[in-house]
């Protein structure tokens, strides 16, 4: 199941809308429509009926190749720049940041955490400034900053990454409940196994 997408800017018509666009556009990849509903965490029909929705605004182009459809951002459409920089903004950390990290060994699980978390689950307050990852497991700490860096300069804002072993996402810190206490949006991982860190648990979910 994949995890859920920042809540999106009001210019687009549903989440599942903008998800899918932030899965096209950002990696500026081709997928088929199967593709694009597992990548996207969508059931099929919802893929179906809102590629169609952007095919027809002119957003989205199509080409078949043998039996399967392939899904692409339309270059010609003067919408497509702007599309893409007010994504960067709103699900680019989530899309670019799992898309990067899934490359990367040692990872358990990373999730995003703070100020761009709580927004983007409808608490209300300023918009932020930054944005906070935090990565359980035994990852090459260069590779990770690096990570950080590529995307921070994609989507604007300054990617901060925590980097914890899994012993030490389970202790008792301050800091620890606060994020436990907070919302978070998976960007990998987060099985069952994860939840001793996981800020929904205390929650309830």
């Amino acid at each position: 199941m994949r995890s859920q997408a920042p809540v999106l800017a009001p210019l687009f018509r549903s989440e599942a809308q903008a998800l899918l666009l932030s899965e096209l556009l950002l990696p500026a990849e081709e997928m088929s429509m199967t593709d694009l509903a597992e990548r996207a965490g969508l059931p099929y029909p919802t893929v179906h009926r809102e590629v169609a929705r952007l095919l027809e605004a002119g957003l989205l182009v199509d080409r078949r190749v043998g039996r399967t459809r392939l899904i692409r951002g339309n270059e010609q459409s003067p919408l497509l720049a702007p599309t893409r920089e007010i994504l960067l903004t709103v699900t680019g950390p989530v899309v670019l940041l799992r898309e990067a990290l899934e490359d990367l060994d040692g990872i358990e699980r990373a999730f995003l955490f703070g100020s761009f978390a709580a927004r983007a689950k409808g608490e209300p307050g300023p918009p932020p400034n930054d944005i906070d990852l935090m990565v359980i497991g035994s990852p090459d700490a260069r590779a990770v900053y690096r990570v950080c860096r590529e995307v921070s300069d994609s989507v604007g804002r300054i990617v901060n990454p925590t980097i914890m072993s899994p012993e030490e996402a389970e202790e008792q810190t301050g800091f620890l409940e606060e994020v436990r206490a907070s919302p978070v949006i998976e960007i990998y991982g987060g099985g069952p196994d994860a939840r001793a860190a996981d800020p929904g648990a205390a929650e309830g979910g």
